[in-house]
């Protein structure tokens, strides 16, 4: 059995569509809905695992991702 890894997923509305972001690896995906975004962003994830290079994936990996908010002014 191949080892799992956790990353993030930062999903969100993009004009008609949904988009799917792994940070982690900059690698994105899209669906029409939150779990078809989420499902094709792990299909292109594990595709990338499955092709990449161990140095094509050392070089995108960027292991301290903080996700959070900011206040600022508007108007």
């Amino acid at each position: 059995m191949k080892a799992a890894r956790r990353f993030t997923a930062i999903i969100e509305r993009e004009d008609d569509g949904i988009v799917a972001l792994c940070p982690e690896l900059d690698i994105a995906s899209q669906g029409s809905s939150i779990e078809e975004a989420r499902a094709n962003l792990i299909e292109a994830l594990t595709l990338f695992f499955e092709t990449a290079a161990p140095s094509e994936v050392a070089r995108r990996f960027h292991d301290e991702v903080f996700v959070t908010q900011v206040e600022v002014p508007v108007g």
